[in-house]
């Protein structure tokens, strides 16, 4: 995807716009910074090459999380489109690792924006949740997108805990460009990998916020088809292939007995059974959602696949129903490369030496630290009376319902409303359950990304996710 293979150092440049306080980065320690005014009328979007007009405001720009090694991370703001004053400030991030929240959250599930086929322009999303809140999309860690570190060894040597460093680092600043949000309610969302960036920094906030006297007003977060416990996920994977007949029994049995899912590396043996499953008995099939079309090639061939790994898969996305177009990675990585994009975004203001890519294949794989599991964090948010969501779109093979329920059971909560289907239009959109301080969900046909292949559902969701209230019953 043009990074693989390439070393990464953006020049040692720092922005003008971002002449802000050092800030000291302790073990969860950030001192305030002064900023908002200037900074943020710089971050002013006016429009985006080929945008309809739209009610809302929207900003971007960088925030240098640390200025000794010069990481800066990117960010999009899409202020809500009635009352933004009033409403939530909405958080959200993509995993991969390695995976952008402006090529998949905000331009191909919840933000206002879908790029058109020949990347000439955006359409409006009707189902985009700044419909319901202000949403902050951000690029994390460095190296994702177009945040980036001068130290280009950052990108040789990432994981888990500098991601939520550094983003509790980004919100801390943002919210001082943007002091209109500093008592606003804060949610965490996000979805597959970040179901570990999601929990992490709300554990971050929450020490944050223990020593100075609870500054961000964190409220609840929600994940996605996450990836949350390696055991869990990876024996809920292989259950959920041979369940829904993608492999043999005899290779299921093999994979059951041979591979030891509690290991970050598998075998050689359990590898090269993964790979015969999906080399000869998956077939060509979109693994993000196993019943919608793969994105072909010109030559008709199908998008090269990128090996899954289990327990720390690659969760690359080649695609993108209801007018579901699998290629629409291709017009994200055309429309963010053109200058006059990228000029309008206030992006690319350091001349990055790579092109902007929805993943990158560098952080990919030379990510370092990735937790077993994070629900030992999930009992500490439950603990702390933050609302906890889960969803799952049913029909995703890589992180899928399986995995999310395995891993949700280990938690062993009481039950508050028994397991009960949840309508949208009419129609059954999912199904249901509400436990002592989280809630499960599950969108029905919907893949990976479930406000891609669902949008109507999934605002309803999230609706009834920022109201507190369980999943309509009719």
């Amino acid at each position: 995807m043009g990074m693989a293979n390439r070393e990464i150092s953006a020049p040692m440049v720092l922005l003008s716009l971002l002449l802000i306080a050092v800030v000291d980065v302790g073990s969860h320690g950030v001192k305030g910074v002064k900023g908002g005014g200037e900074e943020e009328a710089a971050d002013r979007i006016t429009a985006l090459p080929g945008q309809p007009k739209v009610s809302f405001q929207q900003y971007s720009g960088y925030v240098t999380v640390n200025h000794v090694a010069g990481r800066a991370l990117f960010y999009w703001l899409n202020e809500a489109v009635h009352d933004p004053l009033s409403k939530p400030l909405v958080i959200w991030l993509n995993g991969g690792p390695g995976c952008s929240s402006v090529a998949y959250g905000a331009s191909e599930e919840i933000g206002p924006f879908r790029i058109n086929k020949t990347a000439s322009g955006l359409n409006l999303n009707k189902f985009s949740w700044n419909t319901l809140a202000n949403l902050l999309f951000l690029e994390t860690p460095a190296g994702v997108g177009f945040s980036y570190s001068n130290k280009s060894s950052d990108l040789l040597d990432t994981g888990d805990s500098r991601t939520a460093k550094d983003s509790l680092v980004f919100l801390v600043r943002w919210l001082e460009r943007f002091p209109r949000y500093k008592h606003r309610e804060v949610y965490i969302t996000g979805e597959s990998y970040a179901g570990h960036y999601v929990p992490q920094l709300a554990r971050e906030i929450m020490a944050y916020n223990a020593k100075y006297n609870h500054a961000i007003n964190l409220k609840g977060i929600m994940v996605g088809n996450a990836v949350t416990d390696n055991y869990y996920d990876n024996l809920g994977t292989v259950t959920y292939w041979w369940s829904h007949a993608m492999i043999s029994d005899k290779t299921y049995r093999q994979l059951i007995n041979t591979c030891d899912f509690h290991r970050q590396k598998e075998s050689n043996e359990c590898e090269s059974l993964y790979s015969y499953a999906m080399d000869q008995e998956f077939g060509n099939i979109d693994q993000y959602n196993i019943y919608a079309p793969p994105c072909n090639n010109s030559d008709g061939s199908g998008a090269t696949r990128q090996t899954i790994r289990l327990p720390h898969r690659s969760h690359r996305i080649f695609r993108q129903i209801s007018g579901y177009d699998p290629c629409t990675e291709k017009y994200a990585e055309i429309y963010y490369n053109r200058p006059d994009v990228q000029k309008a975004l206030h992006a690319n203001t350091t001349k990055i030496p790579y092109r902007w890519t929805a993943c990158s294949e560098v952080l990919n794989r030379n990510w370092n630290d990735t937790a077993e599991s994070v629900l030992p964090i999930y009992r500490e948010m439950i603990a702390a009376g933050l609302r906890v969501w889960v969803f799952s779109g049913d029909v995703d093979s890589v992180v899928p319902v399986t995995a999310t329920r395995y891993s949700l059971a280990h938690l062993k909560l009481a039950t508050k409303i028994p397991w009960y289907p949840w309508y949208v239009k009419k129609q059954v959109g999912g199904w249901t359950e509400v436990y002592e301080g989280l809630t499960f969900a599950t969108v029905r046909g919907a893949g990976h990304e479930v406000p891609l292949f669902k949008p109507r559902a999934a605002l309803e969701l999230f609706k009834s996710f920022l109201r507190g209230l369980p999943l309509p019953k009719s």
